[in-house]
């Protein structure tokens, strides 16, 4: 009997000293390869597994030790997947906590209204919190990728702000911009005003892309989405600029000149009737509901005033009247 007392009171003592041993280690700064230091837990892995991946990453963690405070912390099973940034100073019982509330380290992109896509994808390019996982891919392929029928991601991508754990896929970043916009247009495509000149809400798509390049006035949107579906069903030519410019591509410097505007191209609203193909630029949700609830206008033309605004004329000679005044200094 004395002796199990003796041997119960040893093992009460190791337990204590290894114990007291552990909560001593746990408050310990760590030893970190750089600070700040950024580092990622995959989906699924298990304590041992993410104990590696931190110690690959350059955090100076003794496994044994960890793995013995996540089981007094009863954590073993709740570590959250993410990407995370520590600092010099973070101790073992900081990490662990912050691994199992999951306080993961953010990065953020804002993809713009009215960008194309060749632009927002220079952004993902140059952002370096992000995995380029697109990097060497054609636009076709990168399509392919996203499980997309559709000839060009130009329109498709949603802009909005988005924010991602640091070393996310670009590529789960695009299908997010995709989801984003698919659902919108799903919702403005349902509750679309009557009687719209539209196939299809791809065709909404690309009248919303031409609003958003048209004007930058949330007040104009509307009379310039009228003005628009007001021409298509009269069968006249759209005769808009920005597509014009759209079809000229990478070579456009800056000043569209006469032989654009006779150059036939698929996106010439000059030389062609209807709709271009396909959006000329990613239109933000002010332009997905202009074009889908345009103005009850019956204005056929308008002109840039100079200020930022426009002027809308119901005849051509209204229009005429307009330009000399706005555009030629006419009285």
């Amino acid at each position: 009997m004395r002796l199990l007392l003796k041997a119960l009171f040893l093992i009460c003592l190791v337990s204590g000293a290894l114990g007291g041993g552990v909560w001593w280690w746990a408050k310990q700064p760590l030893t970190l390869r750089a600070s700040p230091l950024d580092f990622r837990i995959v989906a699924g892995s298990s304590l041992r597994s993410a104990i590696v991946q931190m110690q690959e990453a350059g955090i100076e963690v003794r496994p044994s030790l960890l793995t013995l405070l996540a089981r007094f912390h009863r954590a073993e099973t709740g570590i959250k997947a993410g990407s995370y940034a520590v600092h010099q100073g973070v101790t073992p019982l900081q990490l662990l906590e912050k691994l199992t509330l999951g306080k993961v380290s953010q990065g953020d992109l804002t993809l713009v209204e009215g960008w194309t896509f060749r632009q927002w994808r220079a952004r993902l390019d140059s952002h370096p919190d992000l995995l380029h996982e697109t990097s060497g891919l054609s636009e076709a392929q990168i399509i392919e990728r996203l499980g997309l029928n559709v000839v060009r991601l130009e329109g498709w991508l949603f802009p909005d702000t988005y924010l991602f754990d640091k070393q996310s896929s670009d590529l789960e970043l695009l299908a997010r911009a995709v989801r984003a916009m698919q659902r919108r247009l799903d919702e403005e495509w349902v509750g679309r005003a009557d009687n719209l000149p539209y196939r299809s809400p791809h065709d909404a798509l690309v009248m919303a892309s031409i609003v958003e390049k048209e004007t930058g006035r949330e007040s104009d949107r509307t009379q310039v989405a009228a003005v628009f579906v007001n021409r298509l069903r009269k069968g006249m030519a759209l005769q808009t600029d920005p597509t014009v410019i759209y079809g000229v591509g990478e070579s456009f410097d800056g000043n569209l000149r006469k032989r654009d505007l006779q150059t036939d191209t698929p996106y010439n609203t000059y030389t062609r009737a209807g709709l271009p193909p396909t959006p000329i630029a990613m239109p933000g949700l002010a332009s997905l509901r202009a074009a889908l609830h345009p103005a009850a206008s019956d204005a056929l033309y308008f002109v840039a005033r100079g200020d930022g605004s426009s002027e809308f004329s119901r005849t051509l000679d209204e229009h005429n009247s307009a330009v000399n005044k706005f555009q030629k200094g006419g009285k």
